[in-house]
């Protein structure tokens, strides 16, 4: 979780009476904590947001949202290149779950430039990234293994 998506969650929780951050177990996708530790993570840092539950799920976001009874898919966007993308999974979805809306929130300008892969290259090169991720996610990623290059670029 980045700071990023903490604002969009704290931003969609003042709209809805309830909100569930819902964690993708994805097999494909390389990550640096398991699927247990990132729930945890998003757990500590929406622990402020009463309205706010996180959950795991694995499989289409359309069949987990209808499974929790959600009428609404909240979506982050960054920059217009995250549009497409998005417009494309929305249109999937409406197809897939023609009840359920999705509602893109456009991310703060000081947060737009802040994305997960930059957030874990910083982290394993011994980069400080407190200032981008909340802190229960900076403190597990300080006790990663940094992957510090010396001046030679040898380890």
């Amino acid at each position: 979780m980045t700071n990023g998506h903490l604002d969009i969650a704290t931003r969609a929780s003042t709209l809805f009476d309830e909100l569930v951050i819902a964690v993708y177990r994805s097999p494909d996708k390389r990550v640096l904590f398991s699927w247990e530790d990132r729930i945890a993570m998003a757990r500590e840092s929406t622990a402020h947001l009463v309205n706010t539950r996180v959950e795991g799920f694995s499989g289409l976001m359309v069949n987990y949202a209808m499974h929790v009874g959600a009428n609404v898919i909240v979506r982050g966007l960054r920059a217009g290149s995250d549009f497409e993308g998005e417009f494309q999974m929305a249109l999937a979805n409406r197809m897939l779950a023609p009840r359920l809306e999705t509602i893109c929130l456009i991310g703060s300008q000081n947060l737009m430039f802040i994305s997960s892969s930059r957030i874990k290259e910083i982290a394993l090169l011994g980069g400080d990234v407190s200032g981008l991720v909340p802190p229960p996610v900076a403190e597990r990623l300080a006790l990663l293994p940094s992957a510090n290059m010396g001046a030679s670029g040898t380890s």
